[in-house]
């Protein structure tokens, strides 16, 4: 049977949390904001969506790490849905930092939910200080090309950037490639209008439906990737061999996805 999400207070007490001296993160997290976030968002990864992850004793279950994902879907489900598939698959539960565009702090409420449940800027100097203090984060190295291609180009991953394999050699952190499947059909855009920017996002997506279709999303995790033993510190300013990682990781992401489809026995199974 596939592991169920919990809310229970003693969870999130054994998770790794910094407080600050206020009850928050130096980055804003709140963990029993977060808790109640797992609770709303129970149904959605345990019912509507199915989430199914794969070879989850990838993920470290201690240390630095960043999951590198696939990335697809007018908003972000598929990162909401990876960050609750780690948390209901390692014990003692970790809780991904996943990182926010530039406009999404500027989104009244939802900029401030997100902190509270872990997010954060997608600086050089947030994600370093989280990884320097062991934590786990998320990278979407396509970035918003990622979430605005149509539909008949789903799983073709698009310019893979190389800030991660910075990060990850810089910071001695292992790279885990993740592929996801059933994000790139659960919320398809039939377009986008360019001149409508709300909150400063690139654009407005025109969804083909009203809300999420409930495709079963399948997650697969790939064997880390030590870019940090490859590779010696000083080289995280060298143009080359941030290519050359980040192709590699690009790579197992993309046989992640093939593997994934292949095994799929259908949008909603």
């Amino acid at each position: 049977m596939d592991p169920m999400l919990s809310s229970d207070k003693h969870v999130f007490r054994d998770m790794l949390f910094r407080d600050a001296g206020h009850g928050y993160d130096e980055f804003g997290f709140h963990p029993e904001t977060a808790r109640w976030g797992v609770k709303v968002l129970a149904p959605l990864y345990n019912t509507y969506f199915r989430v199914k992850g794969h070879e989850t004793d990838r993920i470290p279950q201690e240390g630095p790490a960043i999951l590198a994902a696939n990335h697809a879907g007018m908003l972000p489900v598929d990162a909401i849905m990876l960050s609750l598939d780690v948390f209901a698959n390692t014990a003692p539960a970790r809780w991904p930092r996943a990182s926010m565009d530039h406009f999404v702090p500027l989104m009244p409420f939802v900029g401030t939910f997100f902190s509270r449940c872990g997010a954060v800027a997608g600086s050089r100097g947030n994600f370093g200080r989280l990884l320097d203090a062991g934590e786990l984060v998320t990278a979407f190295p396509e970035g918003v090309p990622g979430i605005q291609k149509p539909i008949w180009k789903r799983y073709e991953l698009q310019e893979w950037r190389v800030g991660h394999c910075e990060l990850a050699i810089r910071h001695s952190a292992p790279i885990v490639p993740v592929g996801i499947i059933g994000s790139e059909e659960q919320w398809p855009q039939v377009g986008h209008i360019n001149s409508i920017k709300p909150f400063g996002a690139p654009y407005l997506p025109i969804p083909i439906s009203p809300v999420p279709l409930p495709v079963r999303i399948h997650i697969h995790y790939g064997e880390p990737i030590p870019l940090h033993e490859d590779y010696a510190p000083d080289k995280s300013d060298d143009p080359a061999v941030l290519a050359e990682a980040a192709a590699r990781v690009k790579g197992a992401v993309q046989e992640l996805i093939i593997k994934g489809l292949e095994e799929r026995q259908g949008l909603f199974r």
